[in-house]
């Protein structure tokens, strides 16, 4: 029997057979999941894990795809959706939410509670699962300044509960994390004028309509910051403002966004991107790493 027809057994999950990654994915690219499981609860995350690792079958975990470029091959085994794993909780200044919920929910709701913290990271797309996986961060502020702990499954399929000071981390990483599962996420926040927070988010919300491409998809900023510098600016003295490659183009309101502006496929952002890291450092010697998580088969490279 394939391990497919027992799997939503075992584990209590909708399944979803060769899931389209365009659904799953903020650059709405990329081939098919052989299975998209959608777990409501941690039993249901665990479960997963076990059994595919019993069975010997690929195994990955997403959150809102915000971060991700599938490749057009699609992806074999099973892809842990965490959309449906959501929820928030406020006891006094402490917000804990569970991985699947977006972050912007938890940025808005504590604005709303008079909790100062998230504010900044208002309109991030990502889950807060993975903001604490990458240490996501904006208008200077990231997701680890006021982090308490974080709960995950780590590598051995045990639960167990993170402290900040337990683990290295800096500027989008986050060390010694790499094989475990976020369940959830708490912050210690500070008690503020709500209206004060109000103004900020709506300012940073403001901001990132005005200088983000929001109306096309994408999955945000594409390259890290190299020291000292910004890649935004220097994709921009370079000239590639507007280039293209079939369907993807780097964006012409921010050049540090590639977005999908005409069915572009995975392998036309990935062309792309790659054209971008050739272009930059011939002409300024940085070489340009990615923010951004390939997953599947790409010309040179298998993630």
């Amino acid at each position: 029997m394939n391990w497919k027809d027992i799997l939503g057994e075992k584990t209590g999950c909708r399944l979803i057979f060769n899931a389209p990654m365009t659904d799953y994915t903020t650059y709405k690219t990329g081939g098919a999941a052989e299975v998209l499981a959608l777990p409501e609860n941690e039993e249901q995350i665990l479960r997963l894990k076990t059994f595919c690792e019993q069975k010997n079958a690929p195994f990955r975990m997403i959150g809102l795809g915000s971060n991700i470029l599938v490749s057009d091959k699609g992806l074999p085994g099973v892809i842990c959706c965490l959309k449906n794993y959501v929820g928030i909780s406020i006891r006094d200044e402490e917000l804990t939410a569970l991985a699947g919920t977006p972050l912007d929910e938890a940025a808005s709701l504590s604005v709303e509670n008079g909790l100062g913290g998230l504010e900044s990271l208002s309109g991030i797309p990502g889950s807060c699962g993975g903001a604490v996986y990458m240490n996501a961060g904006a208008f200077g502020q990231e997701t680890f300044d006021n982090l308490k702990c974080f709960k995950v499954i780590n590598a051995d399929g045990e639960i167990k509960q993170f402290c900040k000071n337990d683990v290295e981390y800096g500027y989008r990483k986050v060390k010694n994390i790499e094989n475990c599962i976020i369940l959830s996420a708490t912050w210690l926040l500070k008690k503020q004028d709500p209206a004060e927070l109000k103004q900020t988010r709506l300012s940073v919300l403001k901001r990132r309509a005005e200088k983000q491409p929001l109306e096309y998809p994408s999955a945000g900023s594409v390259f890290k910051r190299p020291v000292n510098d910004y890649a935004s600016r220097l994709i921009d003295v370079c000239g590639l403002r507007g280039l293209s490659v079939g369907g993807a183009k780097v964006s012409e309101k921010h050049a540090g966004f590639i977005i999908n502006y005409d069915n572009a496929t995975a392998a036309d952002v990935y062309a792309l991107i790659r054209k971008v890291q050739e272009e930059v450092y011939k002409k300024t010697s940085v070489e340009l790493q990615t923010e951004q998580i390939l997953w599947g088969d790409f010309p040179g490279k298998t993630a």
